[in-house]
């Protein structure tokens, strides 16, 4: 009995040393990444109604309420209903609203800023 478990001793270690390892093709590394944001601003012939899209909500821990705006679509206005944002601690929002320039109405889009 003891020389069966010798033998498999000397097997063991003597195979032990044949491990080898190599590279046997090497594979190129694939690092995706987001596609651009493409940006195209919104510019309108004329200002955008008064009247209000919809009434604020109550609030919501942990949310603010971005508030609907109008969208010119490049024929009229749109109504684009308000939406929660989750808050970002250390930021502070900045609603949607149109800003008048030399060549028309401009829209700036909501966004978190610090």
């Amino acid at each position: 009995m003891f020389f069966r478990y010798a033998v498999l001793a000397i097997a063991v270690v003597a195979a032990s040393g044949c491990v080898q390892e190599r590279v046997v093709r090497e594979r190129p590394v694939i690092v995706e990444r987001p596609a651009p944001v493409r940006y195209v601003e919104v510019v309108a012939p004329q200002p955008p109604p008064q009247e209000v899209i919809e009434v604020e909500p109550a609030y919501r821990p942990g949310y603010i309420w971005a508030r609907g705006y109008w969208h010119w679509d490049g024929r009229r206005y749109v109504a684009m209903h308000g939406h929660w944002e989750p808050v970002r601690p250390g930021y502070r929002y900045v609603h949607p609203h149109w800003e008048q320039r030399g060549d028309g109405w401009h829209l700036r889009a909501g966004m978190w800023i610090n």
